[in-house]
């Protein structure tokens, strides 16, 4: 298990992260959120052992991270880092080595990530002449190449079609189950909704909303509503209790303040030959705009 405690790390007179703690189970797929800027970078590098924290502390397993477990942990940042000179194969054994394997360990492993990544071709080919999706595959085979306990992915959906992803998702719930834990980093809120149960959302390094997803959603009351139907938008939008509403493609959003308001919509609508009439939470997009927005 992965324990973040009370981290706080200056850069000058700039706090970049303030009094966070949050912790990652085995086998747990964690969200860290925040706009560009808000301090995640700085926390992935304090894990990693890459920076120090100024106070606060990290450990895995209930030891403090070291040289002794970074070569348990696998990180796939957000930009490109592969040596585009290299072949595929020179890269993987160069980071393989670099995270304590043995060349030959590495050469009996990248056959068998190859071909399920679906880049065994290419496995003497330079990381140049690879298209931007295929390098992105080379990235996470490197991330994982170690059997890491711990994994850090950073935006690990760039650059893929909806084929790739899928075979990325697959392979991140086989590590899963596997009882690797995860952090989950993404500005594709629907990513973190599909994979992460817990989550923080950070504005300036703080943490300024936390817990489980399916508690987050339940206590932030606001609802949406879709109808269809022949209806008069006007008289809804003077209910109390109606935020908003959005003409969508064949279909109204009514945005309401809170479950009670549904009733009243209902009681509108319902004699307008009403062919939809769904309630549903609000999503973790939705969420993330408007906590965000009251702090900053």
């Amino acid at each position: 298990m992965l324990k973040v405690e009370n981290i706080v790390k200056y850069y000058g007179k700039n706090c970049a992260v303030n009094n966070l703690s949050f912790e990652v189970k085995n086998g747990e797929i964690f969200g860290l959120l925040g706009e560009n800027g808000a301090g995640k970078t700085t926390t992935f590098r304090i894990i990693l052992g890459l920076l120090d924290a100024d106070s606060g502390t990290v450990s895995l397993n209930g030891k403090k991270i070291d040289y002794s477990l970074t070569d348990k942990i696998g990180y796939l940042t957000e930009e490109r880092s592969l040596l585009t000179k290299m072949t595929v194969k020179e890269q993987l054994i160069y980071y393989g080595v670099l995270k304590g394997l043995s060349e030959k360990q590495v050469l009996d492993k990248i056959d068998d990530l190859l071909k399920e990544f679906d880049i065994l071709d290419y496995k003497n080919r330079k990381i140049k002449e690879l298209s931007k999706g295929n390098q992105q595959k080379v990235q996470f085979i490197a991330a994982i190449i170690n059997d890491p306990i711990l994994l850090i992915l950073d935006e690990p959906f760039t650059g893929l079609d909806p084929i790739n992803v899928a075979m990325f998702k697959k392979y991140i719930r086989k590590l899963q189950k596997n009882g690797c834990s995860i952090i989950f980093s993404s500005h594709q809120m629907e990513h973190i909704e599909e994979f992460c149960e817990k989550l923080v959302i950070l504005v300036k390094g703080k943490s300024i909303l936390e817990g489980y997803i399916k508690d987050i959603k339940k206590d932030y009351r606001k609802h949406n509503i879709f109808i269809k139907g022949d209806i008069d938008t006007q008289e809804i939008q003077k209910i109390d209790g109606v935020i908003g509403i959005k003409n969508k493609e064949d279909e109204i959003e009514v945005k309401i303040e809170d479950f009670d308001i549904v009733p009243k919509v209902f009681k509108k609508v319902r004699d307008k030959n009403i062919t939809k009439f769904v309630v549903e939470e609000a999503t973790l997009n939705e969420i993330f705009i408007d906590k965000v927005g009251e702090v900053k």
